[in-house]
């Protein structure tokens, strides 16, 4: 079983502490991604689960083994970087077969591993070439089957996707969750990109300055963030968060406009209580033009600033209570800047959060 758990580790450059004592486990056979800014901590993890970096602090277990003093050859993982990291003067299958070959396989087992490997990547046309030879996007999928055959207990990604055109990582992410579902086995993936954590993971944990946010299911992470951090981190575009006030049992906001509070957070919403009102531009949209115009909402009066045509959809970006909103009109309607329209708010998918913590009402 290649359950990874992480207890209390930390990691540390002389006195600068660059992970706080975080924990976490892993399930076997899970996809988990580690997501957050640059510098949150993420690729340090993945390197101290893989035996690149040492470990400062706390226990790192992959099955049953503490693995904290053994080198990486020694964990049974594989690893996949950015940079793809091919030997350019071997061809694939020789790219594909050399870490078997230095670890002592037999030249029948090489080939058929590697022939397995090439199969399940569509990499068997192209095994005769070299790395100058192949796109972008087929020397990402040559970076994973040097990783599959060496039949791993885990996978380990540091953002292998960054160095992809949009339309290449678009294609490769559903190459990676293919992957997946044919290859069962424990995958750490790192990414700044939520896009790509939010369509590859079991479960997210989000990062900041070295310590773990939040971790959940995507959808988890998406419908109750804990904190504004992660409403703003995750999705895109990012949650609208608005300074208000908790008065009479309405979200009151600093021009004096006034909401209900959502009644699922009413327990929480005492008054005089200062509050951060979130609200994500889909909840936002003009009156006759929403995907749906049921449950509790509010209707507000905005100005269009901004509107960017997306096709069937359009992002508008207008002004509340002095801070920048923005709003999604569905259809093909076209708005001009300076246009007044009137916006209504699915408050039945509103968060309020504490305006000094930045942590959900619900999550305190």
């Amino acid at each position: 079983m290649a359950e990874i758990t992480l207890d209390r580790v930390v990691k540390k450059y002389g006195a600068v502490n660059v992970v706080h004592g975080i924990d976490l486990k892993i399930a076997h056979e899970e996809f988990v991604v580690l997501v957050g800014p640059s510098g949150c901590g993420k690729s340090t993890t993945l390197r101290m689960i893989a035996g690149l970096e040492d470990i400062s602090g706390g226990v790192v277990r992959i099955g049953e083994r503490v693995v904290n003093d053994l080198p990486p050859r020694k964990r049974n993982i594989s690893m996949v970087f950015q940079n793809y990291a091919l030997y350019p003067h071997m061809n694939v299958r020789e790219n594909l077969g050399f870490g078997l070959k230095i670890a002592g396989e037999t030249a029948e087992g090489i080939t058929r591993r590697v022939d397995e490997a090439a199969e399940i990547l569509g990499l068997t046309p192209l095994l005769d070439r070299t790395p100058a030879e192949l796109s972008g996007g087929q020397r990402q999928r040559v970076a994973m089957g040097r990783a599959i055959v060496r039949r791993p207990d885990v996978f380990l990604f540091d953002e292998p996707l960054s160095n992809l055109d949009a339309k290449l990582r678009g294609q490769m992410r559903a190459e990676i969750k293919k992957l997946h579902q044919k290859v069962r086995t424990t995958v750490v993936y790192v990414t700044h990109d939520q896009v790509e954590a939010m369509t590859l993971a079991d479960r997210i944990v989000v990062m900041k300055d070295g310590r773990i946010e939040q971790v959940g299911t995507p959808m988890e992470v998406f419908n109750h963030p804990r904190s504004t951090f992660v409403a703003t981190f995750i999705g895109s575009p990012p949650m609208n968060l608005l300074p208000a006030t908790i008065e009479g049992g309405a979200v009151r906001l600093a021009d004096g406009t006034s909401v209900p509070v959502p009644d699922r957070l009413r327990d929480f919403a005492r008054d005089g209580r200062k509050v951060t009102l979130g609200i994500r531009p889909d909840d936002i949209s003009p009156v006759g033009h929403g995907l749906s115009q049921d449950g509790p909402g509010a209707e507000v009066g905005m100005t269009v600033e901004l509107a960017e045509p997306l096709g069937m959809e359009s992002l508008i970006y207008t002004r509340l209570a002095g801070q920048e909103v923005l709003a999604k009109l569905y259809g093909p309607r076209l708005v001009q800047p300076g246009e007044g329209l009137t916006f209504r708010m699915a408050l039945d998918r509103a968060h309020l959060f504490d305006a000094e913590t930045g942590l959900s009402l619900r999550a305190e």
